[in-house]
């Protein structure tokens, strides 16, 4: 469901757009909120067509098609936004190494985490050249800021973890 309202959104905002449009758009902004490849969202536009979530506004050479919301998207749009409560179930890898890192020996579980916090702080800067980009005003800012918000607080978590294992190996 997430897929497709990200879809419906990114329309929303952008206007009528292809699939390959909706692709690059997602890449460059709702990717760090939600991610999809092309394999899904070219099939996905085709089941929100087929339910009337969205039409086919135009088609072009090589079967590239313009897709445009409909007023049942936007309204299921708008639903799914007012609704309160959204699923919380979660697949996160992060999350499942975090679960597994005491199978590791120490030493390996600390350089593990010290990677982590070198990718973090990689993609920290990423986000926060978005951030200066966009100036405040741009579509997904508020995604972009919980975003960093996670990415910091996984950092965090990270390296005072590394620092308790190296605490307990010098003991």
């Amino acid at each position: 469901m997430s897929l497709r309202m990200a879809l419906l959104g990114l329309l929303t905002v952008s206007g009528p757009s292809s699939g390959y449009d909706l692709t690059k758009l997602f890449e460059r902004s709702i990717n760090h909120a939600w991610q999809a490849r092309h394999s899904q969202i070219y099939p996905e536009l085709a089941k929100m067509a087929d339910g009337g979530l969205v039409v086919i506004e135009e088609e072009g050479p090589r079967g590239r098609k313009t897709y445009a919301i409909t007023e049942e998207g936007s309204r299921l749009l708008r639903e799914w936004l007012l609704a309160g409560e959204s699923s919380r179930s979660i697949r996160d890898e992060l999350a499942l190494r975090a679960f597994l890192l005491p199978t590791l020996e120490p030493e390996d579980a600390v350089a593990v985490l010290r990677e982590a916090v070198l990718s973090c702080d990689a993609k920290l800067d990423g986000m926060e050249a978005i951030r200066r980009a966009q100036d405040g005003k741009g579509f997904g800012r508020y995604a972009l800021e919980l975003g960093m918000r996670q990415t910091r607080m996984f950092r965090d978590w990270a390296e005072e973890t590394a620092e308790e294992i190296e605490r307990s190996i010098r003991s």
